[in-house]
């Protein structure tokens, strides 16, 4: 009973996963994809983008931003979308308390405690900055990235 209610729960939150890939992103912005020509639709396919590029053409590149920003000054509107990348590394080994254990003595036909200490891996996120695209009037004016 149980694993059936685990199944059907699966099967009804599976819709809502929503996988975020180039074809259902080019999909849902179909109108601005088939309007593209073969080597600009190659591109945003490899996740090429250029200036000049609108922000639909940008979503469907690259996907929704990490961050959005909108810069106002004498000049206008300018709004600046940030992708991110993210990844972990190895930081060591901590002790993080003590396991109890029991032991069964046949000789003596008793139990027995035991305290075992209990190590654990830590790792730290790190966040870094990967793409930095600021769009003027409707289209990409710059593109910044980490050089290297």
């Amino acid at each position: 009973m149980k694993t059936s209610f685990l199944i059907v729960l699966a099967l009804l939150l599976l819709p809502l996963s929503g996988c975020n890939t180039f074809e259902r992103r080019a999909q849902e912005k179909a109108a601005t994809f088939d309007a593209l020509d073969p080597e600009a639709r190659a591109k945003l396919k490899h996740g090429v983008i250029e200036i000049g590029n609108t922000p639909d053409m940008v979503y469907i590149a690259l996907g929704q931003p990490d961050q959005k920003r909108v810069t106002s000054n004498n000049r206008g509107q300018e709004e600046t979308w940030i992708y991110n990348s993210y990844h972990e590394d190895f930081a060591g080994t901590v002790h993080s308390g003590y396991r109890r254990v029991l032991v069964y003595d046949h000789r003596t036909r008793r139990y027995y405690v035991y305290f075992q200490p209990v190590y654990t891996d830590v790792y730290r996120e790190h966040t870094e900055e990967n793409i930095r695209i600021v769009f003027k009037n409707g289209q990409v004016a710059s593109i910044e990235q980490p050089k290297g």
